[in-house]
């Protein structure tokens, strides 16, 4: 009934009292479609760091990642197993691997393309990977140098390899709702793809916004069309800020029923093969946003904001964070 009363609200002559009444009802229903609670799943010092120009020691990588692992992060992507003549910053993985502090109850994932990787990365210790497709055949072509199907029947062997040494999988599909190359993408085709590796035994596929192209309104169509092949518990929302959408799409994402969310501390990130793609999602806004909404996340924000001061000073610029800006202003007030 109430449904009803909000639906005829919206043809009701508009005063004072009734915006009231419409903006209660849009308050009841966003709130009751809300999760309790999120998982972050933190990607900037992979994802974040490959797209840096300037050289990053080991040592900051290092020390990044054991500050974010003092914040009550439950997954932190550390590094890449990608050849370093495409991703040079990444480099040093297994080095990263060795000598990070891992906690109890904190995963450590590594992005693997193929199935050297997958060797190099069980080789540095690994108990979990990522693998990366495309919902675009031209982005795929660009990133990966082959069409779609031929980049999910590589996975097929890469899934099944790492499940016989017990070694989890995670799926991305890259341009999920826009493309640098060719636009706007169908949510059957990103769906598809997420069906493909979600049937292939990825645990959990991350649909992503690589461009940072995408509104609230491509991501909404998108995750319907997904959550028609894939249970929304198996799924993540990926979000990049290039227009500003990023915390709006984040927002969307959660009223869909995603419960599990990529973010990037200090805001890094872009995507070496989707020119002018901005960072990802800042961590700090999220969890800005997420405790504004009464969403647990079970994340220490001022040990976070210790990550963000170390890496963007490391970084020798300020953090992309809005929030993280705002809280540290305060820090030296």
């Amino acid at each position: 009934m109430l449904s009803s009363l909000c639906n005829a609200i919206q043809y009701v002559p508009k005063t004072a009292a009734t915006w009231a009444a419409a903006s209660s009802c849009r308050a009841f229903f966003s709130a009751a479609q809300l999760p309790q609670d999120v998982t972050l799943y933190e990607v900037g010092p992979r994802d974040g760091l490959q797209n840096e120009k300037q050289n990053i020691s080991t040592d900051v990588k290092v020390e990044f990642i054991n500050k974010l692992s003092a914040s009550g992060l439950k997954a932190i992507e550390a590094t890449s197993f990608v050849s370093p003549k495409w991703v040079p910053q990444l480099a040093d993985g297994a080095d990263v691997m060795a000598r990070i502090m891992k906690q109890t109850g904190v995963r450590y994932p590594v992005l693997t393309p193929n199935i050297r990787g997958l060797e190099n990365a069980i080789k540095a210790g690994a108990k979990e990977v990522a693998i990366f497709g495309a919902a675009s055949e031209a982005f795929s072509k660009k990133n990966i140098n082959c069409s779609i199907d031929e980049s999910l029947k590589r996975f097929e062997e890469v899934v099944s390899a790492a499940k016989k040494e017990g070694v989890d999988v995670r799926g991305y599909v890259s341009c999920a709702v826009d493309c640098p190359y060719s636009g706007k993408v169908d949510p059957k085709a990103a769906a598809a793809v997420a069906a493909a590796l979600d049937a292939m035994g990825c645990y959990e596929v991350s649909m992503s916004d690589t461009t940072g192209g995408g509104t609230p309104a491509d991501v909404a169509n998108m995750f319907s069309e997904t959550l028609r092949v894939v249970p929304v518990s198996r799924l993540a929302a990926h979000m990049h800020d290039t227009y500003g959408q990023a915390i709006a799409n984040i927002y969307q994402s959660l009223l869909m029923g995603i419960r599990t969310l990529d973010t990037s501390t200090a805001g890094l990130g872009g995507c070496p093969y989707a020119k002018g793609a901005a960072g990802n999602v800042a961590t700090e806004d999220v969890l800005f946003l997420l405790d504004g909404l009464g969403i647990k996340h079970g994340v220490d924000v001022e040990r976070i904001l210790d990550a963000s001061k170390f890496i963007s000073a490391s970084l020798g610029r300020p953090s992309a964070s809005k929030a993280a800006q705002a809280f540290l202003s305060k820090r030296l007030a």
